[in-house]
């Protein structure tokens, strides 16, 4: 089925996009990249990608500046920071026809409905990608765990074309699973995000590592992360005790992995803040759930981004 998928936009060509646009293009398929900052490295050098599975170089690849250059295509990967949002109305509709399926892969709440508000639900999937991956130079993303990407309809359960997708990047080597319960996943994608993305900023462009050493740091770990299961479960989304455990013991071995808002913040570029940190505080306050932490936490990126 995932032959559908003749022609592939990739809109954002950070770590995600290279990364995961690199291995689609590897296993053949018709990709495109639409490119800023690393758009004369792609065209001149293509690009490299350093990952568990070992390295590989696509020293030709096709990369646009613009949606007009590339057309209308049968999958559109969304891959940009949830910051440049606001130019989805311009980027998005050029790469649009009739049956194009969109896979936004942004990280927090409320951000499948930007895309959707443009693309339409009929044509929108979301992805939560589970995975360490940073753009160490221009072309270049590596790749510390590769993890998996968990998709779904925005509204209502998967569909034909949601496993079309799966099949997709599988046959590209990037393991994926098919949800009927999007919200959850991106719930659980909080868990972790919450945290150690917020106090690797908060701590001046600390890692992971940085924070799991310090015990007071590890305690605003555990606090922020059952502030984040508070909310879910008012929001009818059960997080069990024993996930949250997990998200802490699978981040030890990963050594001083460096978050990527902590990059963009040390890079002075925009943080993420409102659909990480913002639109869960909104929706705590919405249903009376107290979160104090998160809230001194999201008023301190706002002063920091």
């Amino acid at each position: 089925m995932y032959s559908q998928f003749k022609t592939i936009a990739v809109v954002g060509a950070g770590a995600l996009g290279l990364y995961y646009g690199g291995r689609l293009a590897r296993a053949g398929n018709d990709v495109t990249f639409l490119a800023r900052g690393d758009l004369d490295a792609l065209r001149e050098r293509g690009l490299v990608v350093k990952a568990p599975d070992g390295m590989f170089a696509l020293s030709e690849v096709k990369a646009a500046g613009t949606p007009e250059e590339i057309g209308a295509v049968d999958l559109v990967v969304i891959t940009l920071k949830a910051t440049a949002n606001d130019q989805l109305g311009r980027l998005l509709p050029p790469l649009l026809h009739e049956g194009t399926t969109v896979l936004n892969l942004q990280n927090g709440l409320g951000v499948d409905e930007a895309v959707a508000a443009v693309a339409g639900d009929a044509r929108t999937v979301g992805g939560l990608c589970f995975v360490c991956v940073n753009r160490t130079a221009p072309g270049v993303a590596e790749c510390t765990m590769a993890g998996h990407i968990v998709a779904g309809e925005v509204s209502g359960p998967a569909q034909a074309r949601t496993q079309a997708v799966a099949e997709l990047f599988v046959k590209a080597g990037v393991k994926m699973e098919v949800s009927d319960h999007l919200t959850e996943v991106r719930w659980r994608k909080l868990v972790w995000n919450v945290p150690f993305n917020g106090l690797a900023v908060m701590g001046g462009g600390i890692t992971t590592e940085d924070i799991l050493k310090d015990a007071s740091l590890e305690a605003d770990v555990w606090a922020l992360m059952r502030e984040v299961q508070a909310i879910a479960a008012a929001e009818g989304v059960v997080i069990p005790e024993d996930f949250l455990v997990h998200q802490v013991e699978r981040t030890r071995p990963m050594g001083p992995y460096k978050p990527s808002t902590m990059l963009d913040y040390v890079a002075g570029k925009p943080l993420e803040v409102e659909p990480i940190w913002g639109e869960p505080l909104r929706r705590a306050k919405a249903k009376g759930v107290e979160t104090p932490r998160l809230e001194a936490l999201y008023v301190a990126l706002k002063r920091a981004g």
